[in-house]
């Protein structure tokens, strides 16, 4: 897991596998990227373009971090987020939590 930035943004970037298995590592990777923003920060973004699998697990860990972030009032961006990640989130509809952007 690591953050980068990118240009005038933070971007936390997600893992390959989103499973349980990863879960532990990505939620505290995105915990320290939320604690290390900027006080007028406007969003969470979360670089979803590396992910190719997603679990149930993997999902908690997105609606915790939302929740998180929503807490310090930031909406949460997901940025090119593959199709089949898009598809599970509007499945368990979750899809509203976020702002999927390409």
């Amino acid at each position: 897991m690591q953050s980068a930035t990118d240009n005038e943004y933070d971007v936390l970037i997600a893992p390959e596998r989103l499973v349980s298995a990863t879960r532990g590592d990505f939620r505290a990777a995105a915990i320290a990227h939320l604690d290390q923003l900027a006080a007028d920060a406007k969003a969470l973004i979360i670089d979803m373009s590396p992910t190719v699998e997603l679990d149930a697990a993997g999902l908690g860990i997105l609606v915790l971090i939302q929740k998180r972030a929503k807490e310090r009032g930031l909406s949460t961006h997901l940025l090119q987020t593959p199709e089949r990640v898009r598809n599970l989130l509007k499945l368990t509809m979750l899809d509203f939590l976020f702002e999927l952007t390409n």
